[in-house]
């Protein structure tokens, strides 16, 4: 997290992720992402989005084809 990171609400993160409140604060209650803890509000960093979607980025794979509809 960087000095100058911007802190989100649950529900602006939820809206970054295009997510509902309740997966944020589900990530939040398993501890799968990196949070802070102000009094009862809690907020989350945007470095800690951007690497939460960087890390389950899945890249897509070439797939040829070996004649007749088989998949290699």
């Amino acid at each position: 997290m960087n000095s100058d990171d911007r802190l989100l609400t649950v529900d602006e993160a939820a809206e970054r992720l295009g997510t509902g409140v309740r997966f944020i604060r589900r990530l939040i209650a398993e501890r799968r992402v990196r949070y802070v803890k102000l009094g009862k509000h809690v907020r989350i960093a945007e470095s800690v989005l951007t690497a939460f979607v960087e890390e389950r980025t899945v890249e897509p794979v070439r797939v040829r084809r070996a004649g007749y509809g088989l998949v290699v």
